[in-house]
């Protein structure tokens, strides 16, 4: 990279600026001089004042002559910078300290008292490329395209053409690849830039060996297998790249640190060093949310790190939730999950986990044990995928089918093996609090039910976008779409879990946790379809605050597949965030806007956007 840094030098040193002295009287004002008018004198106006140093101390108030002058004579090259990178080289700046040049007064010569500062830039013309050229480049190279004959001579410009044809050969497998040679010439009288890269591509480069280096629990081979580094093959800027992201991803690394060694071997290998600091081994947490109708909702976890000395996760999590909720009685459940990176390649994660948990709904109790195996498949960078097998036993109390002759609820017991698969395409900017792009996760559980010997299959479609409008995404427009269906069997011989309820904070907010159901004539449970539609306007106030403006609507029907036979219903409502660095804090308030199931305002309160 230091060729990009001598760029930047032979552009300065192309150009000059005049420092005219004149006479010297704490500091009552600071003014900035530009000739000309229009947007682009205004532009630079404030691109310069941004820049100055002066300008600076006179807002946050401070006078001291010592570090007026100071910040005065470092403001010449300041101001040269900005005006270079604008395409302006043949500036003239003048910066006098009540009527004297700034660098005419030595440094520790300053007067006991400065009252004004007058800074005055005439830019010149602005200059154009008259000669633009880099070569060679690698095979499909992008330069930018404002670099060429006659574009503004933009002294940025200039490093991104560089920049661009190094990373265009190191794609390419040239690893040490950079500017051999540059000639630079400024034609005042022309107003314009001649520039001429010669670019050295040095040898083709492959990866030699990779060396692991730091305080780390973490055994060094289970660190090569992780970053996937593949030795031998030719050189790729994104594999270096995806080795560091893999480390960091598997959450047991304070810090990753991957570098290109310095020399290339006579074999035309060239090492990795790979420097990686643990975290903490263990680390809890918990969280809160609360919901005037749901009630209250408790949550918490441990988590240990490098379980057995290859970054393996083991997480042991509980929920406790409808605490003091108006639908039904108290939901708990617990469960742990353990965790093995680069089991089957650098992208595949290996995971086992077993759970309990008791459902206490308005339909049904159910209490269950599950385990489960797998692994998660990462396709690329915003493309993953799982896959597992699954087997639970559970006992399950069909309230909605109402009290049998002897005064009790029927119970059936439930053994079920299934595949759960899924497929998540995750384009979203932030996954915390997202302004633009889109996230989409398709699950399919295709099941055999052991008592009864049924087959069936639930699956379900999340997809969400964000589109950021106005300076800096100020106001997001969010949306959402669900889908869910369950095949093959009948609701009352369904695994509970499978069916599909509306209401409450995933679904609508503002109408009751999961009062939406269906009638079947008899009985009333949940349904074999649902669609679910939500949108939200997120308009910031302050950089840490926003309100939101939304809308969600749900429907649960009997058949497998919408058909429109089963009912809606909708909510809306108004809520505040404020920005944390776990994620925004969140305050929604809803009431219902359709439907049959609607019992007044709901709170909803946690941390994160609703979706």
């Amino acid at each position: 990279m230091s060729s990009l840094f001598r760029i930047a030098a032979v552009l300065k040193s192309a150009a000059c600026f005049a420092v005219i002295a004149s006479p010297l009287a704490a500091l009552d004002d600071v003014s900035f001089r530009l000739p000309g008018q229009g947007e682009e004198h205004d532009t630079l106006k404030a691109l310069l004042k941004s820049a100055s140093l002066i300008e600076q101390l006179d807002q946050e108030g401070r006078d001291d002559p010592q570090e007026v002058i100071a910040a005065a004579r470092a403001d010449y090259a300041r101001m040269v910078e900005v005006l270079y990178a604008k395409g302006y080289y043949s500036p003239v700046v003048r910066i006098r300290v009540d009527g004297v040049e700034a660098a005419a007064i030595e440094p520790f010569s300053a007067p006991a008292r400065i009252s004004k500062v007058v800074v005055s830039v005439d830019p010149g013309s602005a200059f154009r490329f008259g000669r633009a050229r880099v070569a060679p480049l690698a095979e499909d190279t992008a330069i930018p395209e404002g670099f060429a004959s006659g574009a503004p001579a933009l002294a940025l410009v200039v490093r991104d053409a560089a920049q661009a044809a190094i990373t265009g050969w190191r794609e390419a497998g040239y690893a040490k690849a950079s500017v051999a040679d540059q000639d630079i010439i400024v034609r005042h009288a022309e107003s314009e830039l001649d520039v001429t890269l010669a670019m050295a591509p040095g040898r083709a480069v492959r990866f030699g060996d990779v060396i692991v280096r730091g305080e780390s629990a973490v055994r060094p081979a289970r660190v090569r297998q992780i970053a996937g580094i593949p030795r031998g093959a030719q050189f790729d800027p994104d594999d270096v790249e995806k080795a560091g992201n893999r480390l960091r991803g598997t959450g047991t690394f304070r810090s990753v640190q991957v570098s290109e060694a310095d020399t290339v071997e006579a074999d035309g290998s060239m090492d990795i060093v790979i420097d990686v600091v643990d975290r903490a081994p263990r680390r809890i947490g918990g969280g809160i949310e609360l919901s005037t109708f749901d009630g209250l909702t408790l949550s918490g976890f441990w988590l240990h790190r490098n379980l057995l000395g290859g970054a393996e996760r083991f997480r042991v999590e509980g929920e406790v939730s409808q605490l003091g909720g108006q639908g039904a009685g108290i939901d708990y459940t617990l469960s742990g999950r353990f965790e093995k990176p680069a089991v089957y390649g650098a992208d595949t994660l290996f995971y086992a986990q077993a759970g309990l948990s008791h459902f206490d709904e308005p339909d049904y109790i159910e209490t269950k044990a599950e385990l489960e195996f797998g692994v998660n498949q990462e396709f690329s960078d915003t493309l993953t995928g799982e896959l597992g097998l699954s087997l639970s036993y559970s006992e399950v109390t069909d309230i909605y089918a109402g009290r049998g002759a002897d005064g009790a609820y029927p119970v059936r017991e439930l053994t079920l093996f299934s595949m759960p698969a899924a497929l998540t395409w995750d384009k979203r900017d932030n996954t915390l609090n997202p302004t633009s792009g889109f996230y989409i996760r398709a699950e399919a559980d295709p099941f055999y039910e052991f008592d009864d010997g049924l087959t069936g299959m639930r699956t379900a479609v999340d997809a969400r976008a964000y589109r950021g409008f106005g300076a800096e995404d100020r106001v997001v427009m969010a949306g959402r779409l669900q889908f869910g269906s369950l095949v093959g069997v009948e609701a009352d011989k369904a695994p509970p879990g499978f069916l599909f309820y509306s209401g409450g904070g995933g679904t609508v907010r503002g109408q009751p946790y999961q009062s939406l159901d269906v009638d079947y004539g008899t009985d009333k449970l949940g349904g074999r379809s649902f669609v679910g539609l939500s949108g939200e306007m997120r308009i910031g106030v302050t950089d840490k605050a926003s309100v939101v403006l939304f809308g969600d609507a749900g429907y649960v029907g009997p058949e497998s597949f919408y058909d429109g036979s089963g009912d809606w219903h909708s909510g809306a409502g108004l809520g505040v965030r404020y920005d944390t660095p776990v994620g925004p804090i969140r305050f929604d308030l809803a009431g219902p806007v359709s439907g049959r199931t609607g019992d007044g305002a709901q709170i909803y309160i946690g941390i994160g956007q609703a979706f």
